[in-house]
C-alpha cells in the first residue's frame, strides 16, 4: 500500500501531466511537430494545385467563330481582287507594247505622206530604213529579238521546215534560206522561223 500511495503522489505532483493522459515523451513531441509540418505542407500543395478558373466555353467558341468568319471574308476579298487584277491584265496586258508601237505608226504615216509628194527614191528609201530600225529597237526594248538561224544546223525547237532543197553535202541539214523570220521573247520562242533546209 505504501508503494501505491507513493506512486500516486508522484503522478499528482507532475505539472505537465494531466489526469488520464499518458506521460509526455520527447518522441511524442517530435511526432507532433512532424504532423503539424505535414499538415501545413498539404495545405500549401492543395492551394497550388487547385484548378484555375477556366474561361467560359461558349465565349471561347464565339471568339473562334468570329476569327473564322473574318478569315473567310478576307480570303473571299483576296480571291475577288486577284480575279479582277487578272481580268485587267488580260485586257490591258499589251498596253505598254502598243504604246511603244504608236511612234512607229506615226513615222509610217509620215513616210506614206512623203511618198505621195516626193519622187526622190533615195530619200524615201532612207526614211523607210529609219522606220524599220526604230521599229526593231522598240521590239528589242520589250525583249523581242530576231532568231539567227541562217547557215546554222536546223533545230526543230526554233524553226519550222517548210521545204527541203538539194544544196550539196556541205549544206545538208543546215538552214539555207529563211522564208519568215522567227522571234524570241526573252529566252522563249515567240514565233517559229519558217526555213528551207538543205539536203
Amino acid at each position: 500500500m505504501k508503494d501505491k500511495k507513493a506512486y500516486n503522489e508522484a503522478v499528482e505532483g507532475d505539472d505537465n501531466f494531466a489526469a488520464g493522459d499518458a506521460a509526455p515523451t520527447p518522441e511524442a513531441d517530435a511526432c507532433a511537430n512532424v504532423a503539424d509540418a505535414a499538415g501545413a505542407e498539404t495545405d500549401n500543395l492543395s492551394a497550388q494545385t487547385a484548378p484555375q478558373e477556366e474561361p467560359d466555353a461558349q465565349a471561347q467558341a464565339a471568339e473562334w467563330k468570329d476569327k473564322y468568319v473574318r478569315l473567310q471574308a478576307e480570303f473571299d476579298n483576296y480571291r475577288k481582287r486577284t480575279l479582277r487584277e487578272k481580268m485587267e491584265l488580260v485586257q490591258t496586258g499589251g498596253r505598254d507594247v502598243l504604246l511603244a508601237m504608236l511612234p512607229v505608226r506615226d513615222d509610217v504615216q509620215r513616210a506614206v505622206a512623203a511618198m505621195e509628194k516626193s519622187d526622190d527614191l533615195e530619200a524615201l528609201r532612207a526614211g523607210v530604213t529609219l522606220i524599220s530600225q526604230k521599229f526593231t529597237e522598240a521590239l528589242r526594248q520589250k525583249g523581242v529579238t530576231e532568231m539567227e538561224v541562217l547557215d546554222k544546223e536546223f533545230d526543230a525547237e526554233e524553226a519550222e521546215a517548210v521545204a527541203r532543197f538539194a544544196a550539196g553535202e556541205e549544206k545538208k541539214g543546215r538552214v539555207i534560206d529563211v522564208v519568215q523570220t522567227g522571234y524570241m521573247l526573252g529566252d522563249k520562242v515567240l514565233r517559229f522561223a519558217k526555213v528551207v533546209v538543205g539536203e
